[in-house]
């Protein structure tokens, strides 16, 4: 169904250069990610209050464009497998059928790599939550994650920026740390996080007809010629237009989390940041710009196509509900939210705190 050793050779290909660096820049670089990993843990266990001192097998790795291709691949590979299971048996074995299958996992393998190639220069570093362990990419053990920093991105940005290198690669640490400590100290987050994804490609529709005319009232949309009296598709991506009923309910689900994941990062990063960052407010200004400009007009257009400035929204309003519960109960007032899935916040609690507040603490206390 999706030709992987394709994708990453597509990706590959069309990947951007790396800046330019000497070898021994690259191994001063990782060497300095991996030592701000290691003081970032401490210092977002000691802001957070959660998890404790004991070591996890999470494991870091510093990797480059290419190398973060193929790690995400595997993590699509895994996640997407009961999907893709399903779309195979109802595609029958035919030999027509396995024609078209070989043709169009080489279609799709191209293009999840053009994504992949559009996405590898600008992602920084990433908790894999669902990463399978392979020869060359190692992962948790028990369904454990990893915890990946791109290096040639992060170096490409704090020259964009023109900050402080040392700073700014310790400033991207404490938030991917922060994404480590919230599955290594929440045991039932990832299963949740995982059985919330798998309950919404459950809902795909695998029938072609079905998705084809989705996808052209979709993009009728996109262009403006909804059919007359439904309205409201302005503001959505094509990626949330083509989804179902079901989905879009499981999606607004979904979109809590990781607004709360992202927001929660976004926090613990500016609350640690002034006492070890010592440029942090040059940074967060400088990288807030970036963020809500995009780099280009393509970019633009690429990041509403594919709902990524929905993600944008995500640090904005995550951070704004996890400051407002802080401020009103406290650190261990907030950490009641890592408690089970019934206290995480729903979307609309999201925009609202006091009403996360009042359905957790209130009626606990009452």
């Amino acid at each position: 169904m999706v030709d992987w050793n394709l994708a990453v050779a597509t990706a590959t290909r069309l990947m951007r250069p790396g800046p330019d660096v000497s070898r021994d820049e690259a191994r001063a670089v990782v060497a300095e990610l991996r030592r701000h990993a290691e003081a970032s843990e401490e210092h977002v266990r000691g802001f957070t209050r959660m998890g404790t001192a004991e070591t996890h097998d999470t494991p870091l790795l510093v990797v480059d464009r290419p190398g973060w291709v193929r790690a995400n691949v595997a993590g699509f590979r895994e996640l997407l497998k009961p999907l893709l299971d399903k779309m195979q048996e109802r595609r029958g074995s035919s030999p027509g059928n396995a024609v078209l299958g070989a043709v169009g996992g080489k279609v799709t393998g191209v293009e999840l790599g053009m994504l992949l190639s559009f996405l590898a220069s600008r992602v920084l570093g990433q908790y894999e939550t669902f990463a399978p362990a392979t020869r060359d990419l190692p992962a948790g053990a028990n369904g454990g994650g990893r915890l990946l920093l791109v290096a040639p991105n992060i170096v490409h940005v704090e020259r964009e920026l023109d900050v402080e290198p040392h700073d700014f690669r310790l400033w991207v640490t404490l938030h991917e740390e922060t994404h480590r400590t919230q599955f290594t100290a929440v045991p039932w987050l990832r299963d949740h996080l995982e059985g919330e994804i798998q309950s919404f490609l459950g809902e795909t529709d695998v029938d072609p007809m079905t998705v084809l005319e989705r996808v052209r009232e979709a993009a009728q949309s996109l262009a403006g010629g909804r059919p007359e009296g439904e309205e409201g598709e302005e503001g959505r991506s094509f990626v949330e237009i083509v989804q179902t009923p079901a989905q879009r309910e499981i999606l607004g689900r979904l979109t809590a989390v990781m607004s709360l994941l992202e927001g929660h990062a976004d926090f613990v990063m500016d609350g640690v940041g002034p006492a070890v960052v010592p440029s942090v407010a040059e940074i967060r200004e400088k990288f807030q710009q970036r963020r809500a400009k995009g780099a280009s007009r393509l970019d633009l257009a690429l990041r509403k196509l594919l709902g990524l400035d929905a993600k944008l929204r995500q640090y904005r309003d995550g951070e704004r509900f996890v400051r407002a519960v802080v401020e009103e109960v406290g650190m261990d007032g907030f950490n009641r939210v890592w408690t089970s899935p019934n206290t995480l916040p729903t979307k609309a609690e999201i925009a609202k705190p006091a009403e996360w507040i009042t359905r957790v603490h209130r009626k606990t206390e009452s």
